[in-house]
């Protein structure tokens, strides 16, 4: 064989073996099962090798987020196990769209199903004891606190729209959920006429977003959905709409052809716990 018939059969066998890569090395979560069909005990002997696959935190989480998709959706499926929310405090066989961002939050940064269900207790409830009045019930309350969603709205633009709302406090008094709690809260989001592509492009790889529903201000509420932001581009969020998680273009998702679903949004980062 000359050096020419050498370099073309050397380019053929490289444009194979390239092909065969490309088709046959599927990134490693598609070739898991789905996380609904798997036992606790299942779960706790695949976490740890989410982190030999992704040893850096924002890239397990984004991971352990496109592993969700296809679940089942079913709303208010997390509680405390006793009244007056029997719920399990942490699951993966259904969420809603909080369940997901939570869930994927506690169970990339532990090695076990025990140590995601403590996990979840620190990350879900203020006071790091499971119970209904120390949960985080409200989303813009806990991006604005909660040390694992932190706001990151104003550093996006300042052209931001402005809340002064009592939580929990609806337009006649009384409370929207049995808290015996309200509290004033200044929340800032982002207006629809500043969401855009320039906007995502300052985004991290891996970012979440909560959905603001001004309707519901009259409620003690800011938020009406939430998800996360993958790769600056798309929304991996629990869908009421579709029935399932789903993994969606964002813009495509946000602005329809009758208009926007909501009125603005607050982007918040991850943060691990200490």
């Amino acid at each position: 064989m000359n050096n020419k018939q050498f370099f073309i059969s050397t380019i053929f066998l490289v444009s194979i073996l390239s092909f065969t890569y490309s088709t046959d090395h599927k990134p490693w979560i598609e070739s898991l099962p789905k996380p609904w069909t798997l036992t606790e005990m299942e779960v706790s002997e695949l976490l740890p090798q989410f982190h030999d696959h992704y040893p850096e935190f924002h890239e397990r989480l984004k991971a352990f987020a496109l592993w969700q998709i296809g679940k089942p959706y079913e709303i208010f499926k997390l509680g405390e196990e006793i009244e007056p929310d029997p719920d399990p405090i942490i699951r993966l066989d259904v969420s809603d769209c909080t369940v997901h961002v939570l869930t994927c939050l506690a169970f990339s940064q532990s090695n076990s199903w025990i140590e995601a269900k403590n996990n979840m207790i620190n990350i879900h409830y203020k006071d790091g004891a499971p119970s209904f009045s120390s949960r985080w019930h409200f989303t813009s309350e806990r991006i604005i606190e909660n040390p694992s969603t932190r706001d990151i709205s104003p550093t996006l633009t300042d052209k931001l729209k402005k809340i002064d709302i009592t939580l929990n406090q609806q337009k006649d008094g009384s409370e929207f959920l049995d808290l015996n709690w309200t509290k004033k809260k200044i929340v800032n989001y982002i207006p629809n006429e500043m969401i855009d592509r320039k906007l995502l492009n300052k985004l991290p790889n891996v970012c979440g977003v909560a959905f603001v529903k001004e309707s519901y201000f009259k409620n003690g509420i800011v938020m009406a959905h939430e998800g996360m932001i993958i790769d600056q581009t798309n929304l991996v969020h629990a869908s009421k709409e579709s029935g399932i998680t789903v993994n969606v273009n964002f813009l495509d998702y946000y602005f329809r052809e009758k208009g926007p679903l909501f009125d603005g949004i607050m982007v918040y980062e991850f943060h691990p716990l200490d």
